[in-house]
């Protein structure tokens, strides 16, 4: 289909969209996420029709409270939507994250197979997720409190999931939403070489192609697919005291004692910044608060071959910039990486655990609860950028010629654990045996509708 078979606006119709895609909504450090199901149609399309009128939208900038909606394939069936038109939706929508293949090339299987899991798993599907952000604690829970006696009977919550704000660190202790991608059309503006068009986070404009993404279900269903994007949400329990744990015991000096600065200094070549978030190819020796925000960086004229930053380093490998083929370090390595990038919008959850009180011998207290990641990601194509980056980047073991070692926080590990290849001047150091410091408690795939859409859902 040529590009004028479909109608584009000159500018982000914002008002239109749902404000996740805008705003991570920082000003509303509480937040809350309903996981639903639907188990009667028409309360569903009642439902749809009221919230309609409250969600947030793009172009808005609230300070009390924000409301977004999204819906899974299952969701959006029950709702009414027709086969044939439900079947223009993307494949990895349609399938959902737990696909046979799916699992394999996420890494669910083993320990962290669907099976396993809280909720989106075979045992507990999910139709629909509620997203509520306000200002403190206190007034998240009103505003939970309101959403669920808005809920009428035949539509339920599955599972509450509750967040922390954790001042913008995540529970092992490293600064967290650094690098967050400039997009064509928000306030926020960034140099043309490092700006990603808004169609490649929400369907209807011109992506990184010249294409529009979805384009057919865009001809067949504009009413429904234009300003809507793709939401990927994944819960990720994070072990903080095994992360550190371990960390310390690579470390140890030969009298047994702990090296606090080995230890650091290893925790930041696994990530790839320091705790400050100071990124190691600005600052390879020690940590630098002053660069604590910096993502004005590349890799291939600094550090091609990874002596400053590890090759293998989460951050190096979840947005490798400038060092992608063909030739890397120009703006045509650039252009490939803009066609990956993901918008995240996630929140931590769970109680923060200290350095200190994670290496302290005793074991962890029966009343300890899990901590880590609502990992939640915007995206206009499933396939080409959230699954790359995880599969292709993240979960490959052999990313940039590296032999046999996926992301060294979030890759697979299992049976015998990971490796970590630490490149210097001389001889390459490596870390054997890394356990998995991450597990997955949930997940699935959403479609996020415009808000006009979200009413037209309800006249189905």
């Amino acid at each position: 289909m040529g590009a004028g078979a479909v109608s584009t606006p000159s500018t982000p119709e914002l008002h239109d969209v749902q404000g996740l895609v805008a705003r991570g909504y920082g000003e509303l450090p509480a937040a809350q996420f309903l996981l639903l199901a639907i188990d009667d149609a028409g309360a569903g399309r009642s439902w749809s029709a009221a919230l309609s009128a409250n969600l947030t939208p793009g172009d808005a900038r609230p300070d009390e409270r924000a409301v977004n909606v999204a819906f899974t394939s299952s969701g959006l069936r029950t709702l009414g939507i027709a086969a044939e038109v439900l079947d223009l939706f993307s494949l990895e929508f349609r399938g959902g994250m737990t696909a046979p293949h799916r699992r394999r090339m996420l890494g669910d299987v083993g320990s962290d197979a669907p099976e396993r899991w809280l909720w989106g798993g075979p045992g507990r599907p999910i139709d629909a997720v509620l997203l509520l952000y306000a200002r403190d604690a206190q007034a998240v829970a009103g505003l939970e409190a309101e959403q669920r006696r808005a809920l009428p009977q035949g539509v339920r919550v599955v599972e509450a999931l509750e967040t922390s704000n954790l001042d913008g660190y995540e529970p092992f202790g490293f600064r967290d939403g650094i690098s967050q991608p400039f997009i064509e059309g928000l306030s926020k503006r960034g140099p043309p070489t490092q700006t990603v068009r808004f169609g490649e986070f929400v369907l209807g404009y011109p992506n990184e192609h010249g294409h529009y993404t979805e384009d057919a279900l865009l001809e067949r269903a504009p009413e429904l697919a234009r300003n809507g994007t793709y939401l990927v949400f994944r819960q990720l329990c994070q072990d903080v005291r095994g992360f550190w744990r371990f960390l310390d015991h690579e470390t140890r000096r030969p009298d047994g004692s702990s090296d606090r600065d080995r230890r650091t200094s290893l925790a930041a070549k696994l990530v790839g910044r320091w705790p400050s978030g100071a990124p190691l190819v600005l600052s390879p020796e020690a940590d630098d608060a002053t660069l604590a925000a910096e993502n004005d960086f590349g890799y291939f004229a600094l550090d091609p071959n990874g002596i400053r930053c590890p090759l293998g380093a989460h951050i190096r490998r979840a947005n490798p910039r400038d060092s992608l083929d063909p030739s890397p370090g120009t703006d045509k390595s650039l252009a490939v990486n803009r066609r990956h990038r993901i918008l995240r919008r996630g929140r931590e959850y769970g109680t923060p655990l200290s350095i200190e009180d994670a290496l302290r011998e005793d074991a962890a207290p029966p009343t300890d609860h899990e901590r880590g990641l609502h990992f939640i990601c915007l995206n206009a194509n499933i396939a080409r950028q959230f699954e790359l980056v995880h599969f292709t980047w993240l979960n490959n073991p052999k990313f940039v010629g590296l032999y046999d070692e996926a992301d060294p926080l979030v890759g697979p590990s299992e049976p015998h654990g990971g490796t970590f290849t630490i490149q210097t001047e001389a001889l390459r150091e490596r870390v054997d045996g890394l356990p998995r410091f991450v597990a997955v408690r949930g997940g699935a795939y959403f479609f996020m509708p415009g808000i006009s859409a979200t009413r037209h859902l309800a006249s189905l």
